[in-house]
């Protein structure tokens, strides 16, 4: 009677326990989709382990799979510098450099956009970031599917809960899980499947043969212990890694079977690739378990099982051959499940905006038109209208807003080519690559000036425009040679400006000199920022002005914040002697 009572309570608390266990974790789904419902739009900052950003940089320019916005697999060996431009390949797309990216702060940009709840979508979202597209039908599929998610709450929730069931990889990529089991010597199942083999034979034995038979499998038993732990050790590593893919091919199986039309061209190539891992996650538990034990009496159980029988081993040497022989199929289901999460991010970003428009790509002869157009990374920004036929050279006062124009139409320029959402009214345009020389440094460890790192990042914008098989170019300048003496900057500056124009490359660049505006005028549009004083302080508008900037204000600055007078009334002086005569006295 003791042993039944006992039982009887061990059954209960451990019914009390699954019961609490189910009810805590159906009032977290229950929290979690409300939450999805409600923050819709919102940006709240998300965290990325160390590493995160970097991890995925490494495949930033990884192939677009062929009816995603490619053309077909494009792999780089290991090492290998990423190139600057895909087209190379027949690929059609054109990869954001580093210096764009880090001028246009395309990262955080990213992170501005990234609502993904899935490892998949946070890489696919930064590698459609960083590979604008010149496809007209891309680019309405993808704004269809936006416009879809923004519409159809019900299905993007549902979408979220299954990404969110997929998780992340911590500082990893989901490629690095991929690469590391690609390249992981793969072993053999015999020698684990003949000791199994003998075990039988020993329990057959002991029927005719009680004493022989458990001497035997005892034997078989302690060998098995005893090489046990090198062979755990060996795929602890890569647990975590089929975990997730578990996991990925787990949520492709719900998604395919909400049979979503307007994704139906998606999880066709999911089931295709799919159908390459039947009876992958057969008996996976044995695997992935393992790091998951609890400590209650099954799990003890259950590890005794893998290190009697090694059936952990057996199971990863299996999924491993699966993954190694179908590595095109894997990476084709995380490209797609990813692609599908980064166009509800997508979507996200273009709730969370107090204006948006789909940017409108039309052939055109260097025509570009944005109404109220902002930079989406700046909190209450001012917009702005530009309507151009040629290039853009800007003048104004320091701080006034030129950089920061700049910025904002080469952002929505890369934006309009990737995921189609810009922080605009309307902007109309053409495929272009986009390059820039904007916020360089001096190369300390290479031993090279700023001017130096200056002039070799507008020779790649010359090299670039150079292309003529390829699209366009257009490009962005912040203050052209600065960091050399006025007279050669602006000899210079005006025929680098004036050969990029000839190249037929579309030009935005500011500059101080304002003789630049005259030297360029028959080739470029001037416009201007400027600034008002009231009160003894300087403020700025940073809208929009038409024609070149009448004013300076970096001697102003100087009496504003401080600077002794007389120091202030000899340079406004010496400026003004100079503006008349042209010499220095």
């Amino acid at each position: 009677m003791e042993y039944i009572i006992l039982f009887v309570v061990l059954f209960l608390m451990l019914v009390i326990y699954f019961v609490r266990n189910v009810v805590e974790e159906k009032n977290r789904k229950i929290a979690f989709e409300k939450s999805l419902r409600t923050d819709f739009g919102k940006h709240p900052a998300k965290r990325y382990p160390e590493g995160r950003m970097e991890a995925m940089k490494r495949h930033a320019g990884r192939y677009i799979p062929k009816g995603s916005g490619g053309s077909g697999k494009l792999s780089f060996p290991k090492g290998a510098a990423i190139p600057k431009d895909l087209n190379e390949w027949g690929i059609s797309v054109s990869f954001v450099d580093e210096i764009t990216c880090n001028d246009l702060d395309l990262d955080g940009l990213f992170q501005r956009i990234d609502r993904c709840y899935s490892a998949a979508g946070e890489e696919t979202l930064y590698r459609i970031l960083r590979n604008p597209v010149f496809d007209q039908k891309e680019l309405v599929r993808r704004h269809e599917l936006i416009d879809y998610f923004m519409k159809n709450e019900d299905q993007r929730v549902q979408l979220q809960m299954y990404f969110a069931m997929v998780g992340k990889t911590g500082k990893y990529s989901a490629l690095d899980y991929l690469d590391s089991v690609t390249d992981l010597e793969l072993q053999s199942n015999r020698r684990h499947i003949a000791v199994l083999a003998f075990m039988a034979a020993a329990v057959a034995i002991a029927f005719f043969s009680q004493g022989l038979g458990v001497f035997l499998l005892i034997c078989l038993i302690i060998y098995n212990f005893l090489t046990y732990f090198k062979e755990k050790r060996r795929i602890d590593p890569y647990i975590t890694t089929f975990g997730y893919f578990l996991r990925i091919l787990d949520a492709a199986k719900e998604l395919e079977d909400m049979d979503l039309s307007i994704l139906s061209e998606n999880t066709e190539r999911i089931r295709k690739s799919r159908e390459c891992f039947r009876g992958f996650a057969n008996f996976a538990f044995f695997l992935t378990g393992q790091n998951d034990a609890s400590g209650s009496p099954a799990d003890i159980v259950l590890e005794y099982l893998r290190m009697g029988l090694h059936l952990n081993l057996i199971k990863f040497n299996t999924m491993l051959e699966q993954v190694q022989k179908n590595q095109d199929a894997i990476e084709t289901i995380l490209w797609e499940m990813g692609y599908i999460e980064a166009m509800i991010s997508a979507a996200e970003f273009a709730k969370s905006l107090p204006a948006y428009c789909f940017g409108q790509l039309e052939e055109s002869s260097r025509k570009l038109t944005a109404q109220d157009i902002c930079h989406p990374l700046i909190d209450d920004p001012v917009s702005n209208d530009i309507s151009l036929g040629k290039s853009l050279l800007l003048t104004g006062s320091n701080a006034s807003g030129k950089s920061t124009f700049l910025k904002t139409i080469a952002i929505a320029q890369i934006l309009t080519q990737t995921i189609g959402i810009v922080p605009a009214k309307v902007f109309q345009t053409d495929f272009y690559r986009v390059y820039t020389s904007m916020a360089l440094r001096d190369d300390l460890s290479g031993g090279r000036s700023y001017f130096i790192v200056e002039i070799e990042s507008l020779k790649r914008i010359l090299d670039a425009a150079a292309e003529k098989e390829k699209y366009p170019v257009m490009c962005f300048i912040d203050e052209v040679l600065r960091g050399t003496n006025t007279v050669e900057r602006i000899a210079a500056s005006t025929e680098i400006l004036s050969g990029l124009d000839n190249q037929g490359v579309f030009t935005f660049a500011a500059t101080h000199d304002i003789e630049l505006t005259s030297l360029l005028e028959g080739q470029f549009t001037n416009c201007h920022f400027t600034e008002t004083v009231k009160e003894g302080d300087v403020q700025f508008s940073y809208k929009l002005q038409q024609g070149r900037a009448q004013s300076r204000n970096a001697i102003r600055l100087l009496g504003l914040i401080g600077y002794d007078e007389e120091i202030v009334d000899r340079a406004t002086k010496r400026a003004e002697e100079f503006i008349e005569t042209g010499e220095w006295n």
